[in-house]
């Protein structure tokens, strides 16, 4: 709970942060026990600093760092690949078992902590009945990747779990991963190794990718089967929303019934990610409404102070702005009761 702003001194504002990760050792270990042509490169950043302690606790560390941050509840997921890489019988054993943990995390601290939904996208047949399982559990959402292996997220096989969401009423968060392997090597190769993958995850590549996975729904008729469906893209819409000059183009072509600008202003909510920029806020308000934007940090990969949310939540134009943004917004998509 951060006291007042730089815009509104006095004023106590709750803090709700969406996109908040964890893990646990044993997911670690079957994630690094892949043979080399299905490994994620990606799990590399997991273990930078101390990012694998803070991910691994999701207990009184996490709520001590919450503290210092001004944060009085997270939305937590698993970091990234989850468990999307892994032999489909192991990534539905490894999704109920990281749902179960997430729920008895919850369960210990019910007004600090939330969760989503780590689906066995491996094994399609069983994503919705997991959906449905983990809702039972009381999470409030699921986190998905754009592809599972070769196939894309708006691949058929997977129109059963958007029904679903959409039904249930849970947001699905499409989280950015790193580029198939063939993409890296044409456009992100060249450099030493660490430069070659910070190019094809935060620097650049796999917000290219969450925004190609939200474009492909859209451009499936996802979202006109499936009206109710909300998602929720992150780093402010994974640059999809600033290119709506162009992607509405695509509406036509695809038959859509809508335009892709207003399937991201009644379909798609945004957050930051820990991107406590004004330029990207402002912008973010141009193209949809401040009753879509949320609030995360990217914990624990992102580390904004409280002192940094202060000062930005000053330029928002209103309390009710401010406070639709650090809290009211998430409370409502994710149905969180304190």
């Amino acid at each position: 709970m951060l006291d007042g702003c730089s815009a509104s001194k006095g004023s106590v504002i709750t803090v709700i942060a969406i996109e908040e990760h964890w893990t646990t050792p044993e997911l670690t270990a079957a994630l690094d026990g892949l043979p080399e042509e299905q490994r994620d490169d990606s799990l590399a950043l997991n273990g930078l600093g101390d990012a694998r302690v803070r991910l691994e606790d999701i207990g009184d560390a996490r709520i001590a760092a919450m503290g210092e941050q001004g944060i009085d509840v997270q939305v937590i997921s698993l970091a990234p690949p989850a468990t999307g890489p892994l032999r489909p019988a192991d990534a539905v054993a490894l999704s109920r078992r990281a749902n179960d943990i997430a729920a008895e995390a919850v369960r210990r601290h019910p007004s600090r902590l939330r969760a989503m939904a780590t689906l066995p996208m491996a094994d399609p047949g069983a994503v919705v009945g997991e959906l449905e399982r983990a809702a039972g559990l009381g999470l409030v959402g699921a986190m998905v990747y754009g592809r599972t292996g070769a196939t894309a997220l708006d691949d058929p096989r997977y129109d059963d779990l958007f029904a679903a969401a959409a039904a249930l009423r849970l947001p699905i968060f499409i989280h950015p991963q790193i580029p198939p392997r063939a993409v890296r090597e044409a456009a992100y190769s060249g450099f030493d190794e660490m430069t070659e993958l910070g190019l094809a995850t935060f620097g650049w590549g796999w917000h290219l990718e969450a925004a190609v996975a939200a474009l492909r729904l859209i451009v499936r008729g996802t979202f006109d089967r499936h009206p109710d469906l909300q998602i929720v893209l992150g780093h402010w819409g994974e640059l999809l929303p600033f290119w709506s000059d162009r992607t509405n183009s695509l509406a036509r072509i695809a038959g859509l019934q809508r335009s892709v600008s207003d399937t991201i202003r009644s379909n798609i909510h945004l957050t930051c990610s820990g991107m406590l920029s004004p330029a990207l806020l402002h912008h973010a308000l141009e193209v949809t409404t401040i009753d879509r934007l949320l609030f995360s940090t990217d914990y624990p990969f992102q580390h904004p102070t409280a002192a940094d949310l202060s000062q930005f939540l000053g330029e928002f134009a209103s309390d009710e702005d401010r406070q639709k943004f650090t809290a009211g917004n998430a409370r409502q998509l994710f149905d969180i009761q304190l």
